[in-house]
């Protein structure tokens, strides 16, 4: 089976840095038509803004999709530019520390709308395009890949980090639950779970705590925090024709770092 994703298109969500940002930018290099989709309009228009105005593979959405409008939109306008969505890949995150203990400062509502209920509803209807272009198209062949984007946090415990874990580890439950539920559609779903990768969110806590760096790289035996591109390839493999058989997969990514025994180090 092919890796090729040429010819395909790929919604990106959390697009204007980052792990989003490298994916979707792989994506186009690919030959993939990529709609990259961020709340953050300034960022995003700076990375993309002049590609996106031109006529190709490139377009832009900017939007909270916490707000069911925002989705909506976002599918409409990739439709309107390219006629048709092949892959999903819901990489928008946020990690948010908390007080386990503050019934007002625990971050799990704030964390499950973000991280889990996006991903979810944006799954959802996107899903429902990928089944309806696949019934008038005959019904032969996969009708669409989604990928979600999850964390060790959700297997690995950290106290502060109550709301971001248990909204991967939903995340992760989400992933299974709906890969059963497209899978007679021809709609395959699969995350991968990361950690020791470089994300937005990761950079900054790097520039606020540069000790923080050789903590997570005792921790990991592969001995080094990866790149953002390291991913990139997994995620091009999930969406490709030669996973055609794997579905609601959770696929590790962090250096060996999950394989440890070390519960106090962060899960980013």
């Amino acid at each position: 089976m092919s890796l090729s994703i040429q010819g395909k298109t790929a919604i990106v969500t959390g697009a204007a840095n980052g792990i989003g940002l490298a994916i979707a930018r792989h994506f186009v290099d690919k030959g993939a038509n990529v709609m990259f989709a961020d709340m953050d309009e300034p960022r995003l228009v700076a990375e993309v803004g002049e590609e996106a105005r031109a006529e190709g593979p490139v377009r832009m959405f900017a939007g909270d999709l916490r707000q069911k409008l925002a989705i909506t939109n976002l599918l409409s306008a990739t439709i309107d530019a390219f006629e048709r969505v092949d892959i999903l890949v819901n990489a928008s995150r946020q990690i948010a520390l908390s007080d386990p203990l503050c019934i007002d400062a625990d971050a799990v509502e704030e964390m499950l709308q973000q991280n889990l209920m996006c991903s979810l509803r944006l799954s959802q209807l996107t899903a429902k395009r990928m089944i309806s272009q696949a019934e008038r198209g005959g019904g032969a062949g996969s009708a669409g890949a989604i990928i979600n984007l999850s964390s060790i946090a959700a297997t690995r415990t950290r106290a502060d980090l109550l709301g971001y874990s248990i909204a991967c580890a939903a995340l992760d439950q989400m992933t299974r639950s709906m890969a059963v539920a497209l899978a007679p559609k021809g709609i395959r779903v699969n995350a991968v779970s990361f950690g020791s990768v470089l994300s937005a969110s990761l950079q900054a806590q790097l520039k606020e705590a540069p000790g923080h760096r050789e903590t997570i790289i005792a921790g990991t035996p592969l001995g080094r925090i990866a790149a953002a591109t390291e991913l990139v390839e997994t995620v091009q493999y999930l969406a490709s024709d030669a996973a055609s058989f794997m579905t609601g997969q959770i696929v590790t990514l962090d250096g060996g770092r999950s394989l440890l025994d070390v519960v106090s180090a962060p899960s980013h």
